[in-house]
């Protein structure tokens, strides 16, 4: 069973209460009521720590009071206080207090999260979540689509079970921070290891996961630890796994099966106690089809399997990605940026063939080339506001979802701003396409001539001015 993030929410205001009650389950966590007038005697019949306290309205009692109360029981939790929009703050914090974070009420779930961050990252003392928590994730993990719940789950299900795991997905969808969220939730205290398999040329990948003696072969003038060795106790990641040769997946299968290893140019076993995670962008079951894979190994390996979708099946994911982005580049204290509407819709509608690793790459590209500065559609490199390359087929060039793909985000958005921009995408594809020819492109969007026109007009579109059906006709 899924277990629950809990949240202590002390809140006087009945009304406030119960929309602060909804937005909380809504987002998979457990609220748990206490009222201001008793928070002492509720907060000692707690037993299990929450994962962080929200403090609203305090009543009649002075917020400083509650927040002491609070402070003696849980000194490490982060507080998040509540301020009402346009009212003064009824409490002042201190430059000194940890964990400690405002938020101004209404406010949106990426408001939430940032404060959560800035909340925990405030102490001197890193601020850590039971493994059954959503909130530690790494940031790449941010979302609330299907698919990102879904990875959550499964990270909770299996990060403390020692079975094997294979991450499957495309090119820089993170599979590398599923893995890292698997050791981090884990029980196992030892490091986390990472070997690109496919970046290791084959012949030095042996000694490099399993070490050398020294004089094993030239070039070897000590002995070396090998990342087994290395990921002792903790977790040995194969990032790339599909790219290892044959002759290595033998021996791989041999630690697997046996849990012993030697060194090269040693007779000396080692047992082998790290955690497996694999993790690969190739079809595997292809593989084994064309005799590159090992059936058997690939069988050892997909114990639990893992599949992070791409960024393109999670758009509604991407402004909360771009804000944790934004955030991340904040902290570093490098510089900021900020999107309008219209920016983020452009991006919605792209087919981010990069995943999140273009989508970060863009981020850190734009707060260089606009510092502090506000992001338009204008602004954003052609590919994206192109209505030609939102997709690199003629089933991707279809910009609308299907009824499953589309999902309300949380702090909703504008949709008579959303459906203006997907016609305008269309239109200026349609376009595009027909190189300016209004009715060729009439006829590919199934409209009559004369509306198309006036569409255009609408929104400022270029077409030619004189085509050839347009040669004897009147004036539109």
């Amino acid at each position: 069973m899924r277990a629950t993030t809990t949240v202590l929410l002390i809140e006087q205001d009945a009304k406030r209460q119960k929309e602060l009650t909804t937005i909380l389950t809504f987002m998979d966590w457990k609220p748990v009521l206490i009222s201001p007038e008793n928070t002492d005697r509720a907060l000692s019949a707690i037993d299990n720590q929450p994962s962080f306290i929200m403090l609203g309205q305090a009543g009649s009692d002075d917020a400083r009071s509650v927040l002491d109360e609070v402070r003696a029981k849980f000194p490490e939790i982060p507080v998040l206080l509540l301020e009402q929009q346009g009212e003064s703050p009824s409490l002042v914090l201190t430059t000194d207090e940890r964990h400690n974070s405002s938020l101004k009420y209404p406010f949106r779930q990426t408001e939430l999260t940032e404060a959560l961050y800035r909340a925990k990252s405030s102490g001197t003392r890193s601020f850590r979540e039971s493994s059954d928590s959503t909130l530690e994730l790494f940031r790449s993990l941010v979302g609330n689509s299907i698919g990102v719940r879904k990875v959550r789950q499964l990270i909770q299900q299996v990060a403390d079970s020692t079975a094997n795991v294979l991450i499957l997905g495309e090119s820089g969808t993170g599979k590398e921070v599923v893995a890292r969220n698997l050791h981090y939730h884990s029980a196992r205290r030892g490091p986390f290891v990472p070997v690109n398999c496919g970046a290791i040329p084959a012949d030095l990948l042996e000694s490099e996961l399993f070490g050398h003696e020294k004089g094993a072969f030239t070039g070897a003038i000590s002995a070396r630890q090998g990342r087994f060795e290395m990921a002792e106790g903790g977790t040995l990641f194969l990032d790339e796994i599909g790219d290892m040769s044959l002759p290595m997946q033998v021996k791989l299968l041999r630690v697997l099966q046996e849990r012993t290893f030697e060194r090269v140019g040693s007779n000396k076993s080692i047992t082998a106690n790290a955690r497996i995670i694999a993790a690969t962008h190739r079809s595997l079951e292809e593989l084994i089809k064309e005799g590159k894979f090992r059936e058997d190994l690939y069988y050892r390996l997909n114990v639990f399997p893992i599949e992070m979708p791409p960024l393109r099946e999670r758009t509604e994911d991407i402004p909360m990605l771009i804000d944790e982005l934004i955030t991340r580049i904040e902290h570093e204290k490098r510089s900021s940026v900020r999107f309008t509407p219209d920016a983020i819709n452009t991006l919605c509608r792209y087919a981010w063939p990069g995943n999140v690793r273009e989508l970060s790459n863009l981020i850190e590209r734009l707060a260089i080339m606009y510092p502090c500065g506000v992001v338009d559609v204008a602004d954003l490199p052609v590919k994206f506001h192109s209505g030609t390359a939102t997709a690199h087929s003629a089933e991707e060039n279809s910009l609308v979802p299907s009824a499953d793909a589309v999902r309300l985000p949380f702090e909703g958005f504008d949709l008579k701003q959303h459906l203006n921009n997907l016609e305008y995408a269309l239109i200026k594809q349609a376009m595009e396409e027909s190189n300016g020819v209004v009715a060729h492109a009439a006829k590919r969007l199934n409209l009559r001539r004369t509306t198309l026109v006036e569409k255009l007009r609408k929104y400022g579109l270029q077409r030619r001015d004189r085509e050839p059906e347009e040669e004897h006709t009147t004036s539109l």
